[in-house]
């Protein structure tokens, strides 16, 4: 293990019941954050193959150049 972690494990080990119940609510609110963000990223990479069509146009060609 990294010297870091160590030092994460020493200082959750001198935490009460309540503060460690507390940092495992904050670290699965930072998991389901991640989550939600690469499922952000995947379904814009998603719409991107269906609006293909339509943003690839000569009418809206001059938007391209933005």
């Amino acid at each position: 293990m990294d010297n870091r972690f160590q030092q994460l494990l020493h200082k959750l080990e001198h935490l009460p019941p309540e503060k460690i119940t507390e940092v495992e609510d904050f670290i699965d609110f930072l998991s389901q954050k991640d989550r939600e963000h690469q499922m952000r990223k995947d379904f814009a990479r998603g719409a991107e193959a269906s609006f293909h069509k339509v943003w690839d146009n000569e009418e809206d060609a001059d938007y391209d150049t933005l």
